[in-house]
């Protein structure tokens, strides 16, 4: 079988071309924006300060796949017009100013007492604990590596990672750690990382760094045919620092308030969504989720759960309520005698 990788903006994955069609891929149809510190898509309304959260940003249009290579725009070249002031003998001919340069005044040397800055922490000085509990799936927080945990081995393999921040200026991008520099988005996207180590997928602090609070908060959770909702109830939530993150079969919430404290909701999924249909939203009292269901079956509980004995309706065929009805429907696709025991 052959396969190509997409060269859409924001897709990236190998495809058949004998199942390519309309609706295969989300892409962006315009290229990257990166101004005063914001990220975004030159055709989405969307902007982020992190450089992750950004290259999750959904396509906001669906077409079919393409490995046609971008055009690449002709670099761009500045000329500098040197006048010069003409000849009092001959108007055509242009002479220089040749006037020796005044030396620049010296600069007056700063009393001031330089601050200490503190010793900045380094990427590859931070490690998970050695009794960290990683669930299964957890990809590994270092940047431009994307290994996920598997199991206690994946703790052993090695990393290799880019330990500073992007770095876009005057159209080269490249990072802070690294001295390569390349033009074109999807080549930045291609630098190996400049650092090996073990692989992180905990968020940990420096040592003597206090470590945020953890709080409980309540939350409560429903469903309709194609949505689960879910409700966590919160209340002067700190909206900038708060991330909702969706996989497949898997959510993770972190909740920071305003006063340092974080609530964390780390969970697999009893069946799988969509995650770019996906979505949150942070209200006053509370961070409500909503999860775009992959199909139609009713979910007994928002985890995986071997035990379950019974599950939520969604109604009946043959009558609106359970008198005199034909068939219990679990789904709007799922009838209960199909259900395997």
């Amino acid at each position: 079988m052959v396969t190509y990788i997409c060269t859409n903006n924001g897709c990236g994955k190998s495809y058949d071309p004998a199942e390519n069609n309309d609706t295969a891929c989300h892409y962006h149809p315009k290229g990257p924006v990166f101004h005063e510190g914001l990220k975004s898509w030159g055709c989405c309304d969307k902007k982020v300060t992190d450089f992750d959260d950004f290259m999750k940003i959904p396509g906001c249009t669906v077409g079919p796949h393409s490995n046609v290579p971008h055009e690449k725009p002709a670099p761009e070249t500045t000329k500098e017009e040197i006048k010069g002031k003409v000849s009092e003998h001959n108007p055509d001919v242009e002479v220089f100013n040749t006037a020796p340069i005044a030396a620049p005044a010296p600069v007056p040397t700063s009393t001031k007492v330089p601050v200490e800055e503190k010793p900045k922490i380094r990427e590859e000085d931070l490690n998970d604990p050695p009794d960290a509990v990683i669930p299964v799936g957890t990809v590994c927080k270092r940047k431009s590596c994307g290994k996920k945990y598997v199991d206690e081995s994946s703790r052993e393999e090695e990393c290799i990672f880019h330990s500073g921040e992007p770095l876009f200026h005057e159209g080269s991008k490249g990072w802070t750690c690294c001295s390569r520099k390349v033009l074109e988005f999807e080549e930045f996207l291609k630098i190996p990382g400049c650092k090996r180590g073990k692989h992180r997928f905990t968020d940990v602090k420096p040592v003597g760094e206090k470590q945020a609070e953890v709080v409980k908060c309540r939350h409560d959770w429903y469903q309709t045919q194609t949505s689960v909702i879910i409700s966590i109830f919160a209340k002067k939530v700190d909206k900038a620092k708060t991330t909702v993150k969706f996989e497949t079969e898997r959510l993770l919430v972190d909740v920071v308030f305003q006063d340092g404290r974080i609530f964390q909701f780390h969970t697999d999924l009893s069946q799988p969504i969509i995650p770019e249909q996906s979505k949150y939203e942070i209200l006053t009292t509370k961070v409500e989720i909503n999860l775009k269901k992959a199909n139609g079956i009713s979910w007994p509980t928002i985890e995986p759960n071997s035990h379950v004995v019974s599950w939520t309706t969604f109604g009946v065929e043959g009558s609106v309520g359970t008198v005199g009805s034909k068939k219990m429907y679990v789904a709007n696709d799922v009838a209960v005698n199909q259900i395997q025991g």
